[in-house]
């Protein structure tokens, strides 16, 4: 099966120019195919706050009213996203900007209210189109994605972006051997946030669960882990967690690089 790396960029790597810079002129270099997912969160926070709306999170998540809907639309699917496009063509990666809406690659449902929260304009993903992004990475071109899906009804939802890349890695896990990557500003999951270097190497489920109840692993790291975790156990290849400076090693097998997730049988150590 062909390799394929599905990427996510976030973190403040996307607020910082230089280092959006470096990620993606390492990127544009993996040699073979590839798909890049942003998020864009900090950005569309600064632009709320400066029309006076508030941005709030409940558990790492975003609750999305119909002005924010407005805004993480303009910023994730406009911006950031055609930002990252444009800077990716001038290293001579013909890239291709798309949310969920374009060519009904990802559908999803409104997020129901639970336990009294209501996230508002936030979509749970009901299904990807595997085939029709592969089309375009077999037409050598490379989708960046933003985090937007679409309801089928004409409503654009806000999705979080770390399940966008793992729903879309395990779509695709049938048609490659999927490498799902999540690159931030950190060098993985820390032991200690005050402390860059107690990066723990690997985790597996239990191990998970464990950490989580310990509080090592909390807030935002919670929803990427549970959507890395379902991409194992759905058929994605690898699941990694590193630095976004580390992108080019990804592929070298004999590197320790960041967090590796396993499931609990794989593990044995």
């Amino acid at each position: 099966m062909k390799e394929l790396y599905v990427v996510k960029i976030g973190g403040n790597v996307i607020d910082n120019e230089e280092n959006l810079l470096r990620f993606l002129q390492d990127f544009s270099k993996i040699n073979a195919p590839k798909i890049l997912i942003h998020g864009g969160g900090k950005v569309a926070t600064e632009i709320s706050k400066g029309l006076g709306i508030e941005a709030v999170m409940v558990d790492g998540r975003r609750i999305t009213d119909a002005a924010t809907l407005k805004i993480v639309t303009m910023v994730y699917g406009g911006l950031i996203n055609k930002s990252i496009v444009a800077k990716l063509q001038a290293y001579n990666a013909n890239a291709i900007g798309l949310t969920g809406a374009d060519a009904n690659i990802i559908s999803a449902t409104k997020r129901p209210i639970k336990n009294e929260i209501d996230y508002g304009f936030v979509g749970d993903v009901e299904k990807v189109d595997g085939k029709i992004i592969s089309s375009f990475i077999e037409n050598k071109l490379i989708p960046v994605i933003a985090p937007l899906t679409h309801n089928g009804q004409g409503d654009i939802l806000n999705t979080n972006a770390d399940t966008v890349a793992s729903t879309i890695a395990t779509a695709l896990s049938s048609l490659y051997s999927v490498h799902l990557v999540y690159c931030f500003e950190l060098k993985g999951v820390l032991r200690d946030i005050n402390d860059k270097d107690s990066v723990i190497s690997d985790i597996d489920q239990t191990t998970y669960e464990l950490l989580k109840n310990e509080g090592v692993i909390a807030k935002g790291m919670i929803p990427k882990m549970d959507n890395a975790f379902e991409a194992i156990q759905s058929g994605v290849k690898t699941v990694r967690i590193c630095h976004a400076d580390e992108i080019l090693s990804i592929s070298d097998n004999t590197k320790q690089i960041g967090t590796t997730l396993f499931s609990n049988k794989e593990i044995s150590h």
